[in-house]
């Protein structure tokens, strides 16, 4: 399923961020366990509006990566469910917005919000594409026997495994020596 840009922001950074922490990351370590690995991400990803810097806001931030966790376990009931249950806590209210160098897509917080609300209620708001859009099975976990990483299957066949080419590559040279110890030893 094709996504509007926005939407396709919002997804791959709410997998960035769920994929930083431990077993789900690249190092195997937590990978938002700072002030400043959450600025990177932040920089990383484009993502604006108001930021504190501090450690509240990092808790804060690892908070709404746990919550938006679950989505990769919930059928679509369920992820309607967390998607109404967080833009009603937060209030949302949807806007059209148009600024910096974006065109025009939808906020529904503050951009003066505390950023692990705005993150809740803009992951919730691509969320709602995703449910209305049956797309539910596009959400998965990566099939490495080591890894716990997760995804959005954006591929147009649907078939894709892994969370990232090392992670690909990695169960493929093992497949790869499996196969050649099954042949040396017949």
């Amino acid at each position: 399923m094709r996504f509007t840009d926005d939407t396709e922001d919002s997804l791959a950074f709410v997998v960035a961020l769920v994929n930083t922490a431990s077993g789900a990351s690249a190092s195997g370590d937590d990978e938002l366990s700072t002030v400043e690995q959450l600025e990177w991400l932040l920089d990383e990803h484009g993502y604006t509006g108001r930021r504190d810097g501090d450690d509240a806001e990092l808790a804060a931030v690892q908070k709404a990566r746990t919550l938006l966790r679950r989505f990769w376990s919930l059928n679509a009931d369920k992820a309607a469910a967390l998607v109404n249950d967080i833009l009603t806590r937060r209030r949302a209210v949807v806007q059209l917005a148009r600024h910096d160098n974006l065109d025009w897509h939808l906020h529904a917080s503050d951009q003066e919000d505390a950023l692990g609300e705005r993150i809740q209620v803009d992951a919730a708001m691509a969320f709602v594409d995703v449910i209305r859009g049956s797309a539910m099975d596009q959400l998965r976990r990566c099939e490495a026997d080591d890894c716990e990483g997760v995804f959005i299957d954006f591929s147009r066949n649907g078939s894709k495994r892994f969370c990232s080419l090392r992670c690909g590559n990695r169960m493929n040279v093992a497949a790869y020596r499996e196969r050649q110890s099954e042949q040396t030893s017949e």
